[in-house]
C-alpha cells in the first residue's frame, strides 16, 4: 500500500528504494546494540546526511536538495518502514530544521542549515517543562533581555535528542506577563556556558533515541539568536505544528503497515494444529479487518499530504490525522502481537519493539486528548 500512489511521481519511488536500502543496511544490523546503549551514534547521522535523507526540502542556496514535501514524506514512511522509530531524524528535519527554514534570516539559515544538512549538527526542541506539555502559556523557562544578549533561565524535560543536540529551538518566555503572547523562540548552541544535559531518560519504547532533561542556568544567547518575532512564538508554533502532526500521522501510518506486513509473513509460517495459522477464520478475519484500516488510513493520509502541499490543510484536519493514524497504529501493533502469540512477547522480536515504539505516538506532538480538543472546536 506504501508504493505506487497517485500522490507519488516516479522520483520519489526512487528515492524511496534509496532510503530503504539506506535503513536496512546501515541502521537495522545495529539497531539492536544501540538500544543498549540508548543513543544512535553521530556517525550514523553524517552517514543519512551523505545521503541526503536529512533535511531534504532545505533549498541549495542552503546546502540542501530543495526538494518537496514530498521527498520528505517519503523518508518518514521509510523510516516507519523500518519498524522502529529510535533514529529521530524527524525532530530534526520535519521540526527544527521546518522551524529555521519558516522563520530564520539569511543569515541564520546559512548559520545552521548547511550542517544540519550534512548531519555536522544535530537539532532539538525544547518545549516541555516538568510542569507543562502542550500548553505553551504554563511554561516557566524565561529569557530576560541585557543589552544584547538574552539571558535563558530554566529546565525543559523528554527532550528528544537531548544528548545528541548541537542546537536546541528553546520556548521561553520573553514577556511573562503576557501569557501565551510573551512566548519567544531561541536558539541555543550546544556548547554555551549553563548550558547543561541530565541524565538519559529511560522509557519504554524507541530505547535508542536519546531523550533528556535540559537545564537553563543564565545561559547568554545573542539576540540575533531569536527566531521569528519576539513574543511571537505562540503563533509561530501553532503555524508549524499542523505539518508536524501531519508528519506524525505518516510515520504511525507505514509503522502501521510494518506491523502488519511481518505478521501476516509470519502467520504463513507459523503452524498450529497441524496448519499454518494463516488458514484458520480467526486470523483471517482479524487480518481483513487491518487490511480494511490500512487502506482507508493510506487513502486519508494521501488526501491530507495532497491538501498540505495545496497549502490547505487545516488545523483540526492535521489533528484528526494525527488522532486516527496514531491510534490506528497502537491498534493494528496490539492485534499483531497477539497473533504472534508468546513469540511476540519476547522482547528481541520486531513485533515487540514495534509494540511499545508505537505507544508514543498517541502522547508525542499533542496526546489524542488534545487532538479531541482541537477536533471539537470545530463542531
Amino acid at each position: 500500500m506504501m508504493e505506487n500512489r497517485a500522490i507519488y511521481e516516479p522520483e520519489h519511488e526512487e528515492l524511496r528504494r534509496a532510503v530503504r536500502k539506506f535503513f536496512q543496511a546501515e541502521l537495522m544490523p545495529n539497531i539492536a546494540k544501540w538500544e543498549e546503549d540508548g543513543i544512535i551514534p553521530k556517525e550514523l547521522w553524517r552517514k543519512a546526511g551523505e545521503m541526503g535523507i536529512l533535511c531534504p526540502t532545505v533549498s541549495e542556496e542552503y546546502g540542501g536538495a530543495g526538494g518537496g514535501f514530498l521527498h520528505l514524506s517519503i523518508i518518514d514512511e521509510e523510516l516507519g518502514y523500518t519498524g522502529q522509530s529510535s533514529f529521530t531524524i524527524q525532530t530534526h528535519t520535519d521540526i527544527v530544521a521546518s522551524y529555521i527554514e519558516a522563520l530564520g534570516t539569511d543569515e541564520q539559515k546559512k548559520r545552521w542549515l548547511p550542517r544540519m544538512v550534512t548531519g555536522e549538527m544535530i537539532g532539538a526542541i525544547a518545549m516541555t517543562e516538568p510542569h507543562a506539555g502542550s500548553d505553551l502559556k504554563n511554561i516557566n523557562t524565561t529569557a530576560k533581555r541585557d543589552g544584547d544578549e538574552f539571558v535563558i533561565k530554566g529546565q525543559k524535560t523528554y527532550i528528544t535528542n537531548g544528548i545528541n543536540a548541537d542546537l536546541v529551538i528553546v520556548v521561553c518566555k520573553t514577556a511573562p506577563e503576557l501569557g501565551r503572547n510573551g512566548v519567544s523562540l531561541i536558539v541555543v548552541d550546544g556548547t554555551r556556558p549553563g548550558f547543561d544535559r541530565g541524565k538519559r531518560l529511560k522509557k519504554i519504547g524507541m530505547k535508542a533515541s536519546d531523550t533528556a532533561e535540559l537545564f537553563f542556568d543564565d545561559v547568554r544567547v545573542p539576540v540575533s539568536n531569536l527566531l521569528g518575532t519576539e513574543n511571537g512564538g505562540f503563533k509561530q508554533v501553532m503555524h508549524e505544528i499542523p505539518k508536524e502532526r501531519l508528519s506524525i500521522a505518516t510515520i504511525a501510518m507505514s509503522s502501521a503497515q510494518k506491523a502488519f506486513d511481518t505478521t501476516v509473513e509470519f502467520v504463513k509460517d507459523r503452524v498450529v494444529f497441524g496448519k499454518p495459522l494463516i488458514e484458520f477464520q480467526n486470523t483471517q478475519f482479524k487480518l481483513a479487518e487491518l487490511k480494511a484500516q490500512l487502506t482507508v488510513g493510506w487513502a486519508h493520509l494521501d488526501h491530507c499530504i495532497a491538501r498540505h502541499i495545496k497549502g490547505e490543510l487545516t488545523s483540526d484536519e492535521a489533528a484528526i490525522a494525527k488522532l486516527f493514524n496514531t491510534e490506528l497504529q497502537c491498534r493494528v501493533v496490539d492485534e499483531c502481537l497477539q497473533l504472534h502469540g508468546g513469540w511476540g512477547y519476547m522482547a528481541e522480536t520486531p513485533i515487540a519493539r514495534m509494540y511499545t515504539d508505537a505507544r508514543v505516538r498517541r502522547i508525542a506532538g499533542g496526546s489524542s486528548e488534545i487532538m479531541k480538543m482541537l477536533i471539537a472546536r470545530t463542531l
